[in-house]
């Protein structure tokens, strides 16, 4: 019997979804496209979780391996990022409210930087009342976070010459390297998500040394927001 997913989860890495995985009562897997998929059941919902791989291919591949395959009515894209605002800390929290590919650039022959041509959009929506129960479970559990713009890309942004880049062109407030591509194939498959992304680093010359540190750390913050968000939408 096919599966029917309420909600979808995405992690890049093995850290951001096992502690997860591990709650899903009757667990099964399965592989899709190379991707391991494994579903069952949290706080009486039908729930679908993958470790996509870093970058946005991999992250693109699973989410629309997900949809056709589980049909999910949300899906969740948690997981680390940079901090790109002033004032964000390690282990605070973005909530995407859009995003962006920081590095699609059709501007030679006349695009603002961002644009998807074919669709001819720059800036990817977040589902509204994900993010307003996201909000709200991060007050209950004290965790300051803020909803703004993420910046998606494949590079890990470490120099400060980037990070002033992504703030002046887009108004970014975090960096990361899968969040866009997931708004992106679920903007074209009609599917409300979520961007969640606890800082692990300052994305900037001290991010190599910063993202070792926190990266744990960051990723239990992650995960209990999405969970809170499972159990709530």
């Amino acid at each position: 019997m096919d599966f029917k997913a309420n909600i979808g989860i995405i992690g890049a890495m093995d850290d951001e979804v096992r502690e997860i995985i591990s709650q899903l009562k009757d667990r099964n897997t399965e592989t899709v496209s190379g991707i391991e998929f494994n579903t069952g059941t949290l706080y009486g919902k039908n729930v679908v979780i993958a470790k996509c791989g870093i970058g946005k291919v991999f992250a693109a591949i699973c989410t629309e391996a997900m949809i056709i395959k589980y049909s999910p009515d949300l899906i969740i894209n948690s997981g680390v990022g940079g901090a790109l605002a002033g004032g964000l800390r390690p282990l605070d929290i973005v909530f995407a409210d859009k995003l962006v590919q920081h590095d699609m650039d059709t501007s030679a022959i006349g695009d603002p930087v961002g644009l998807v041509s074919g669709i001819n959009r720059v800036y990817f929506d977040t589902d509204p009342r994900a993010r307003e129960i996201l909000v709200a479970a991060a007050q209950d559990l004290s965790v300051s976070c803020i909803v703004g713009t993420i910046a998606t890309g494949d590079k890990f942004i470490s120099a400060t010459t980037d990070k002033a880049r992504l703030v002046d062109t887009f108004g970014a407030v975090a960096c990361e390297m899968e969040g866009c591509a997931v708004a992106h194939t679920a903007f074209v498959n009609t599917t409300p998500c979520a961007v969640i992304r606890a800082i692990s680093d300052s994305a900037d010359g001290e991010a190599t040394m910063d993202y070792p540190t926190f990266l744990p750390l960051a990723v239990k913050v992650s995960t209990a927001l999405t969970l809170a968000l499972v159990e709530k939408y």
